[in-house]
């Protein structure tokens, strides 16, 4: 074998030799990530403990959220322990809009629900309705609670000084 070439065969290896005495180290540190089976597990036993059962057959839930979004689950896993008045869902959420959900809810909900839909949606106009208002309208009610600065303070705070000395000295001479 030709010896030039061998040497530059030995050093290609030299330059690309993994591992072993005299080689730099590895700079990332590989971190697994934490699979979602691992934190299903852990779910599971917490739910073990409240003895919830399963529910099966739902389809969707929907949440209602005070600004007037909705925390919207698609096929959701849900459990119910009675006794402890408890209900676990999980799955994957969505926050959506309520008008996005409004024609599917509709056929779902019965004459009670209906009256506390159209409450709910008054208070979501009344929050859209807020936040178009510009930040300056509600300036003038403010203004109202706090009195304009007139006087010198410090003006006023010698003026009391002086009168209490006059009242100290009126109490000594009535005590002599």
């Amino acid at each position: 074998m030709d010896p030039a070439k061998l040497a530059k065969l030995q050093a290609a290896a030299a330059n690309n030799r993994i591992g072993g005495k005299g080689t730099m180290r590895r700079k990332v540190v590989r971190k697994s990530k934490p699979s979602t089976a691992q934190d299903d597990k852990k779910l599971q036993g917490a739910l073990k403990k409240l003895n919830v059962q399963p529910i099966p057959g739902v389809e969707e839930v929907n949440m209602f959220r005070e600004d007037g979004n909705v925390l919207h689950f698609t096929a959701p896993k849900v459990h119910a322990a009675v006794s402890a008045n408890t209900f676990a869902i999980y799955g994957a959420g969505q926050v959506k809009e309520l008008t996005e959900l409004v024609p599917g809810i509709l056929n779902q909900l019965g004459p009670d629900s209906l009256a506390s839909l159209r409450k709910l949606a008054e208070s979501y106009q009344a929050i859209q309705q807020n936040q178009q208002r510009p930040p300056n309208a509600g300036a003038d009610d403010d203004d109202d609670d706090v009195p304009d600065l007139v006087e010198n303070f410090d003006a006023v705070e010698e003026q009391p000084k002086e009168d209490a000395k006059a009242e100290d000295k009126a109490d000594v001479s009535a005590l002599d």
